[in-house]
């Protein structure tokens, strides 16, 4: 083969995988733009579907999720990264904050929680989204887990209301508080307690911020 020949065949060659590379790259964008909406549709599915537990849906009438806050990291929510506060609103007032929350002394590590609070500083309902606790034991705080089918542990704070002067109240029995722990797994209960009271004081404590900013904008 001359080297004419090889100068030809290499050329080819080269063009045959640049036209292979720019159409499997093509493909690969067009996947990826058409499975990222399913996906992104798949979570906000899935997010709607825990924070339809803790703030019924008839509560308010504005697309919560595209009414948000950004959070930096926030030592009383326990989170060391940045979050998002959900707004509900009826007709344009403030319903409810929707937010989450991290208790990090579980019994077998960090404990997230999602929490509903109304605009007068009533708890509308707290779940647990996220925990490693001991199954059969400390598990119950996960309403899914709870083997209290007509009252689990975690909708004992539903209708409580959090008020500064009584902030010593936000604790288990055994410390002294108001809330109930089921005996042989306090720290769980003593935990996401703790946790909730924490939670609750900081979005008390920045109500007109965190309603009053822009959608979109940070605390």
């Amino acid at each position: 083969m001359t080297g004419r020949s090889i100068t030809v065949v290499s050329l080819r060659t080269g063009i045959v995988l640049v036209t292979f590379t720019v159409i499997f790259t093509a493909l690969m964008a067009l996947a990826h733009r058409a499975t990222k909406d399913v996906i992104d549709a798949s979570a906000e599915e899935e997010k709607m579907k825990l924070v339809n537990e803790v703030l019924p849906a008839a509560e308010y009438d504005n697309a919560l999720l595209a009414d948000h806050i950004g959070l930096p990291p926030v030592e009383p929510l326990g989170l060391d990264e940045p979050s998002q506060v959900f707004r509900a609103r009826r007709n344009g007032k403030p319903v409810a904050l929707v937010f989450e929350a991290v208790a990090p002394d579980g019994y077998s590590g960090r404990i997230r929680l999602l929490i509903a609070m109304r605009a007068s500083g009533e708890v509308v309902g707290v779940r647990v989204s996220q925990h490693k606790e001991t199954p059969g034991l400390g598990d119950y705080i996960d309403i899914r887990k709870d083997r209290n089918k007509a009252r689990p542990w975690i909708t004992q704070f539903d209708g409580a209301r959090y008020d500064q002067s009584e902030r010593a109240k936000w604790r288990v029995k055994k410390d002294g508080g108001r809330f109930d722990q089921v005996t042989g797994a306090t720290i769980s209960a003593r935990a996401v307690t703790n946790a909730v009271g924490r939670a609750l004081a900081f979005a008390a404590e920045n109500r007109e911020k965190l309603f009053g900013l822009p959608s979109g904008s940070k605390l």
